[in-house]
Formats: C-alpha cells, structure tokens, sequence
C-alpha cells in the first residue's frame, strides 16, 4: 500500500486520497510525495479527468512533514536540503498550474483539496497550492503552519502563498507565532475558503462547474498586487518595518526561523513568485543546517511526543489510567489539578479542612469554565459536566474509590505524615498516592506511607492549567505500578511528564535555583540589574532572574535557603545570595505580592521597573562585566546542574533533560535545552569555559567529571546517552 491512490469516476473526477499506511495521522515522506506527482501527471495527461480532489482517508488531513527526512536531508548537506525543497516546491507548483498554458493562463484542470479535520505544516501547505479548500464542519479540527514552534518556518511554499495570498500584516500570527485555528475561523481569516457539512460532495461540484478564473492564482495573474502593500510601496515599508520591530523584540535575535522567515517573506515580495519559492527555500536551507534548528525540533517535536507517548513508561505494568483522584488541598496547585482533571473527563475528590476552602476551591473550576463559555472555547453542557465530576468535601470517607491520591497540602512533612495516614486508613490497597512537593525529598515522605512502593511524587508547575510540565519523581522504593499511574494520569491531563530519581531539589528546582541565585549573587557584586535582566532575556530566557524570583515570591526564596542551609551545614554555597534575599525579606520586599522587590508595582501589581531601593542597597560598579560573561554565568549555573543531574542518576534519559528544562522553566528554547546547548558549544569548549568561570568566579562552575571525560573523548551528550545509542 503507498501513501496516495488514486480513483477515477464516470464524470471525470480523479480523487487522491492520503492515507500513510500503520500512522495515525498522515506525515509526507519524498517517496510519498513522488508517488503524489506521478498521480496528478496521470491525471493530468488524462483527457477523461476534468478535475481533481486531493483528500485524506484519515479523520485528519495531515500533521506535517516526516521530520526524519529533514534529518536525512541535513546529513547529506545544504545542497541536498535545497534540492529536496525545490522538488517540493516543484510538486506543489504543478499542482497550481493544473496543467495550464503559461502565456495564456488557460486549460488548466481545478484542483480542490478536501479537509476532514485537522491540517498542519505541509499538511496545509498542499491544500494551500490548489484552486480551492473545503473543510469539514469539525470544531476540534486544527488548521496552521506551527513549524516556527519548533525551530523552523513553513518551507514549501506556505510561507510565500499565505504572504501573497493575506499580506504580510495579516498572515503574520500564522507564520511568526504558528496560530492555529478551527475551520470557522480559518475561512474568516482567508486562509480556507469554504466549510462544509459534506466538503467531498460540494468539491466535487465546484471542480465540475469551475472555469479558467476560478483556478488562476492571483500572484499568477497580471497586475497582481500585494495586500498591504509590497516592501517598496509606502504601506508595505511601514508594515515590513514593524514586522521586523516586532521579531526582533520577540526574539532578541537569538531564534533564527523567525528572522529567515521574515527575509524569505521580504525578498520574496519584491520578485516574480517561481523566484520568490526559490528565495524560501535558500533561507529555510539556512535554518535546517543551523544547530538550532536540529535542537528545537528534537527537543520540542521527537523528543517530546515520545515522552508523551510513553517512552520512559514501565513496559511491565498494564493500563493505569486514573478514574477517580482525590486531591488534598484546595489551594492554587489543588485548584489547578481539580481543573485539568475535571477537564480531561476524571472524578475529583477535592478535600480540605473546612468546607469554605474546598468550595473556594471548586469555585475557581467554576469560574474559569464560566471564562470559557462566555469565550465559546466550551459549551455550558461541557462546562456544568467539568463541574459535576467535582466534589468539595472535608470527608476523608469521600475518598474510597479512588485509585489515585494527589496531595497537594502545605510543604510541611509532619502535615504531609499526617494526611498520609489520614487518608490510608480509607482508600483501596491499590490506590497510588502521589504528593505534589516541589523540595521535600519523597523517599522522606514515603516513611509516613504503609506502601512505600505505591508512594510517588507528581511535581506540577504553576499555574497548573497553563504549565505543560509534570515532574514525577520516584522514592528509593518506588515501584513500577506507581510510575505507569502518574505517567497515564499525566497522559490523560494532556501534559508532558519526565521521571527523575528522588534528590535535593529533584531536577527542575535543582537547576533554577542556581539562575535565580546567580541573578541576585550579580546584584550583590554591583552588576546592574538592567544588565543581568537584559542578559538573561537576550540569551534565550523568558524571566531574568530577578524578576523569575519576584513572580516565585521572596520570602519562599528566604524559607529554602533556611531549610537547605540547615540541611548542607558548612557546605551551603550561597551565603552571599542569603545577604540580599534576607534584607529583601527583612524590608517586606517579597516580591510582586507585596508590591515591592527587586522590582517596583503599581496597586494593580503591574510592574513598573527595577527597583533603586534595591539599587541603592547595592549600588551599581563603575565597571561592568561584558555581556556574554553575564550570559555564560546565567546559563552555564543552570547547565552545570543538568549534567550532574544525569552524572548523579537523578536524570535517567538526557529527553528529559532538554525537554524539562524547556517546558519547566522555559530554558532557552532556541538551544533545545541545557545539554543540547553543551552539544552545540563542544565538551571541549564546555569543560575549558567551566575551568575560566572557575577561576574568575567561583566552584560553583566547576566542571563535572562526566563532562570533563566527554570533552577528553571528543563526546557529545546525544551521541553518547541518546536512547538509541544506550539501547545499542
């Protein structure tokens, strides 16, 4: 069976029909994509055909490009990568013309293309190069071009047809920020053209009644314009000046997809448009030979489906998914588990002390579904069934029946003990109880549980609705069935877990700990504060460090440097961060909650710019550091700790590593995380950069002995722990 087949019917419709054999959802492979051009050759020649459907035998139309090709293509060189896409380009393109004659633009055949649901990547790209686009009336169907999310930009063609087709203004959130949307709201933007309750049958009587002007592309008409204006006229200037602002202040300049995207877009707009797909491809073989991109794609595609899919999961353990969760606590991290649990079709037990708190609790599911229905993101059907799977007790009997407990109380372990045991004396032997500590060690914890082996951590981020990472953190008795529950939980929640073994910190907080603590170690030594921010942000960082611990709260800065002091004794390495963290406690500086830390609030809590309280506690050096030592200090912290994290056995796939970091605390994307950040520098580079840092700053940067083995043997992190590599 091949990717495309095609039919033929008696009124001279030939219907293509996408279908990747063992896929759930079709992906375009070059074999794939020759078997398409010889099928619409053939439909082509033929005299009988008087049009052609391009449509899918998947309840989707297609999720993108086969990322292995890409891969493939890179290996063997730029000029391999260029020539794959002009033979894409060169497809697509023929499916444009429809056979039609190239001075008078007449004779074509009309090509509709038929979307049963969701379309991505190239996926759009194709229905993009025929006459006309029909989409089914499916609301969960997704429609866009999301390449730019992991570290490339629409290559075949879709960049320069939806530039042309919407202007540079308009097509901007689709190909700068890979918006998605559902059919409706893809034909209100122009991007489709019709939905449809039966698209097959109304394709098939536009193709049969469709004429000369109907197939004719407007960029391949005389006289064509540019809406908005092309990069000469005074409206494109101005837009393409602020396109350009725009990336830049997105960006700081270190994504290289959305740069090359916005110059393929520009040059492109000035020349014919065969030349225009010709300028693409140049830039998108820019971004595919840039590291980059191979990081980003790994890490935010590969890596993180296959950890979504269950990649690390126990392969021993039947299906655990979770029917019904009891939640301890319903505090903002109880609120927010309730949420997506409610939401991905579980019964909750949401339990607290007092009634008041847990209905305070449910209260903010109640909101947030209202939120939703007034935005038409959910029905009122949908939203009074999120909330009826809901059940605000102080009742610890209301928990029998569940087969998994999330506790989510006040990161105390005598409280955490007596919940334990509280909650023990009711639930099932089977259930799993997992507790949501982001610090306290769960092998500790675990000695409050009759079941060691059924005790689990499940870490989440907040705020839980928003934040993709789990953190699941295994005790010293741990066993199997306890990860294979909080993984198919996690699945169901539709986040991406990682599982680490039980340590101070675990993985997330062992290494943004140091980031934030480098920031303020910066502020304490006189570096200026605009400068340690700017740093940070301009290398790839969502936060600097100090407005990262205003958001996090000052005072809980204060409280783990108290328990891990106490904890490290004379090994405590931070006692000059402590100095400020102490006085800023000390002034009720705490943060954005207190209107008041390293930055300054207005009574609204909006953020109004760093802090000279704090500037004149700690007055700023005459002479200041250079950029990309300030850099290298903040991102080196983090990346140090990643390595001995994976050196100490706390990290057990370096995937979990790179996407963690990304997704946990927004590690500079455009790198692919911390340990593809090193494979990019070089274990040479790394270990000998470790060795400066060192001398000029401290042994807090000194170099591991994982990494100084692999820089002695010329190793990468990927080359030597990539799973395929360890399985071999």
């Amino acid at each position: 069976m091949t990717d495309f087949t095609m039919s033929k019917d008696a009124e001279g419709v030939a219907t293509i029909t996408w279908d990747v054999p063992e896929k759930s959802m079709n992906v375009l492979s070059f074999e794939g994509l020759q078997t398409l051009n010889d099928l619409v050759d053939d439909a082509l020649a033929d005299e009988a055909v008087k049009g052609i459907i391009i449509t899918s035998g998947k309840a989707d139309f297609a999720a993108g490009m086969d990322l292995n090709v890409l891969a493939t293509l890179k290996e063997a060189g730029a000029e391999a990568v260029f020539d794959g896409i002009m033979k894409m380009h060169g497809v697509l393109r023929k499916i444009e013309r429809a056979g039609m004659d190239a001075k008078t633009n007449k004779g074509g055949k009309p090509v509709a293309a038929v979307l049963p649901g969701t379309a991505l990547g190239i996926g759009l790209e194709i229905p993009l190069a025929c006459h006309r686009v029909f989409a089914a009336e499916n609301p969960k169907a997704k429609i866009g071009l999301p390449e730019i999310m992991v570290g490339i930009f629409p290559g075949a063609g879709g960049t320069t047809r939806v530039a042309r087709k919407m202007g540079a203004m308009a097509a901007s959130p689709f190909l700068l920020e890979g918006k998605l949307s559902d059919p409706v709201k893809a034909k209100a933007a122009g991007l489709i053209d019709e939905v449809s309750a039966d698209p097959m049958a109304d394709a098939r009587a536009w193709v049969l009644s469709a004429g000369d002007a109907d197939i004719l592309k407007p960029w391949d008409a005389k006289g064509y314009k540019m809406p908005g204006g092309a990069p000469y006229h005074p409206a494109g200037f101005m837009t393409f000046v602020g396109a350009s602002a725009m990336v830049n202040g997105k960006t700081k300049g270190v994504y290289p997809a959305a740069k090359a995207l916005l110059s393929a877009v520009y040059e492109g707009a000035m020349v014919d448009f065969d030349t225009a797909l010709k300028i693409e491809a140049r830039w998108f073989t820019s971004v595919i030979m840039n590291p980059s991109s191979s990081a980003m794609i790994r890490s935010l595609f590969i890596n993180k489906s296959a950890l979504e899919k269950g990649a690390v999961r126990p392969a021993n353990v039947d299906d655990q998914r979770v029917k019904k969760v009891g939640v301890l606590g319903a505090g903002m991290m109880g609120e927010g588990i309730a949420l997506v649990s409610a939401q991905a079709g579980i019964e909750v037990v949401l339990l607290d002390r007092d009634q008041a708190a847990a209905d305070k609790g449910k209260a903010y599911v109640a909101d947030y579904t209202a939120k939703g229905v007034s935005r038409k993101k959910i029905t009122q059907d949908k939203a009074d069934a999120m909330l009826a799977r809901i059940t605000a007790t102080t009742d610890y009997t209301d928990l029998a029946g569940c087969d998994l407990i999330v506790e989510a109380v006040f990161e105390d372990p005598k409280i955490k003990a007596e919940v334990t045991a509280k909650v023990e004396a009711v639930i099932g032997e089977d259930c799993i109880f997992a507790t949501n500590t982001s610090t306290l060690p769960i092998s500790e914890l675990a000695k409050a549980s009759k079941r060691p082996e059924q005790y689990i951590g499940i870490h989440f981020f907040s705020p839980v609705e928003k934040m993709m990472l789990v953190e699941i953190i295994k005790g010293k008795e741990t066993g199997d069935r306890a990860v294979a529950k909080a993984l198919d939980f996690v699945r169901q929640i539709r986040k991406t877990p990682i599982v680490v073994n039980d340590a101070r910190f675990f993985y997330a907080n062992r290494c943004i700990i140091p980031y934030i603590n480098e920031g303020i170690r910066m502020v304490k030594e006189g570096v200026s504060p605009a400068l340690i921010e700017n740093a940070a942000k301009m290398v790839g960082m969502p936060l600097g460090p100090l407005q990262l611990v205003d958001e996090t709260s000052i005072d809980l800065g204060a409280k783990i440097a108290r328990a891990t002091r106490a904890a490290m004794g004379d090994a405590y390495p931070d006692g000059a961060v402590d100095e400020v963290i102490f006085w800023m406690e000390e002034q009720g500086r705490l943060g954005r909650k207190s209107k008041a830390g390293f930055y300054d609030y207005d009574d609204k809590g909006k953020r109004q710019g760093l802090s000279e309280v704090v500037k004149a506690q700690y007055p700023e050096s005459d002479d200041q550091p250079d950029l990309i030592d300030v850099q290298h200090r903040l991102l080196f912290v983090q990346s140090l700790e990643a390595v001995r994290a994976l050196e100490d056995g706390v990290l057990m796939d370096i995937r979990e590593g790179d996407v963690g970091a990304i997704l946990g605390w927004g590690f500079a994307p455009w790198s692919g995380g911390p340990l593809s950040w090193f494979d990019m520098l070089g274990a040479e580079y790394a270990a000998e950069r470790c060795d400066q840092l060192v001398e000029a700053y401290g042994d807090r940067f000194a170099c591991p002995d994982l990494l100084r083995e692999m820089a002695a043997k010329s190793q990468s992190f990927y080359g030597r722990f990539a799973p395929e590599k360890s399985a071999a």
